[in-house]
């Protein structure tokens, strides 16, 4: 999507509708590593992703969380990853004016749950402030709960994983501030008036300060509300807005190397590879019918046994009842099983549905068993299979190969 010049509104609205998703199920999602589920815990949590940068460090006319990657726009991979957090209830998105009707676009297009949208202020302080007037309950029209606990995350930084948001939540909840950090990789220095060294910091006693952060709500919005005009406009830092003005000393969490935020142009490389890697660490063999499933799992297992570092499931997809939406945002690298050679026609439709899916999928498989010698198929479909997703061949996207 091409944009022009970002020129944000000096006095935002708070609260614009452009909720998705609500009402539906959540898809089931595994326990935390402490062995019992989070919310049980955490109380009510939501996140705010200030989402109005205009993207000049990158030298692009589309802000950076506009462009795409492997055709999807870099934002809807950063939703998605809060949208697997089943115990994260609301996702406030600011973006301006001028983006409103994008987003929403990518929102519907996506299939996006749990999003509502404010608009973005001038600065990133701003921004953020305006998400959480839209989680405070005093803006009319607005439908979200009041949290207990809110995130802070940026748009462009979609690698985040529900591990890291759990220890940062957890944190804010026992000291009322938390942040994700990391090593510094380059010394850093402070330069004088005419540009001599003045001096350098101990690289092992500093840190970087990255997203995702996370508040008591009440601790937050207070800071937000009492912050000068000065910090607004020039600050950076929420976890030192919590210190100045609530007195909060954050607790600081080690976080994971993929944490980065994508900035400059060759960033949406390194995404797109990061991407791809992820992408092909999961597999998920589809069948037509619930008269198909035993095949489904002994292929998973074969695939198990030749693919051990990958993870692989098996589902059943009934095309008539709109299952493909709900399992969608799981599975990434798809192969397609029917036993039926003669029915290879249905299973190209499958194909094609998952092919014009909102999910970037690498190589799609489609594998048509002989169910005269089931057995003896699958173990060679499987070997099949390995070689592809281990080689990578992108030429055979979408082949139909028969066992």
């Amino acid at each position: 999507m091409e944009s022009g010049p970002c020129s944000r509104p000096a006095e935002p609205r708070h609260c614009v509708s452009g909720r998705a998703g609500a009402g539906l199920a959540f898809p089931a999602f595994p326990l935390s590593a402490a062995g019992a589920e989070p919310g049980s815990r955490i109380g009510t949590v939501a996140a705010v992703l200030p989402a109005g940068g205009c993207g000049e460090r990158m030298g692009v006319r589309t802000p950076k969380q506009f462009c795409r990657v492997l055709e999807r726009p870099l934002i809807s991979y950063t939703l998605q990853a809060m949208e697997r957090v089943c115990w994260i209830k609301d996702i406030v998105v600011t973006v301006t004016g001028e983006n409103m009707e994008a987003m929403r676009s990518i929102i519907q297009r996506y299939g996006h749950k749990r999003i509502s949208l404010a608009e973005a202020g001038a600065t990133r302080h701003r921004s953020i402030f305006n998400g959480l007037k839209a989680l405070a309950e005093d803006q009319p029209g607005c439908e979200l709960t009041r949290p207990e606990v809110v995130i802070i995350h940026d748009a462009v930084r979609p690698f985040v994983e529900e591990d890291i948001l759990l220890r940062v939540v957890l944190a804010a909840k026992e000291h009322g501030a938390a942040g994700a950090i990391r090593p510094l990789v380059s010394t850093v220095v402070s330069p004088s008036a005419d540009g001599h060294l003045d001096h350098s910091l101990d690289r092992a006693k500093h840190r970087a300060s990255e997203m995702p952060q996370a508040f008591h709500f009440d601790v937050i919005y207070e800071a937000y509300q009492k912050c000068s005009d000065f910090d607004l406009e020039f600050g950076t830092e929420c976890l030192q807005l919590a210190l100045k003005y609530c007195h909060r000393k954050a607790k600081l969490v080690e976080g994971t190397p993929d944490l980065w935020k994508v900035t400059y142009k060759q960033d949406l490389c390194a995404a797109e590879a990061m991407i791809k890697e992820k992408i092909s660490q999961e597999i998920c063999v589809v069948v037509n019918t619930k008269d198909e499933e035993s095949v489904g799992h002994l292929l998973e297992e074969v695939l198990r046994n030749e693919l051990n570092c990958i993870k692989v499931t098996s589902t059943v997809l009934d095309r008539t009842s709109g299952d493909i939406e709900n399992f969608i945002d799981q599975c990434y690298s798809f192969i397609c099983v029917n036993v039926v050679s003669s029915e290879s026609r249905e299973t190209r439709k499958l194909l094609s549905i998952l092919e014009e899916s909102s999910l970037p999928l690498l190589y799609p498989v489609v594998v048509v068993l002989d169910e005269q010698k089931l057995q003896e198929s699958l173990v060679q479909s499987a070997a099949i299979i390995a070689a592809l997703v281990k080689e990578r061949n992108s030429a055979l996207v979408g082949q139909l190969l028969v066992a």
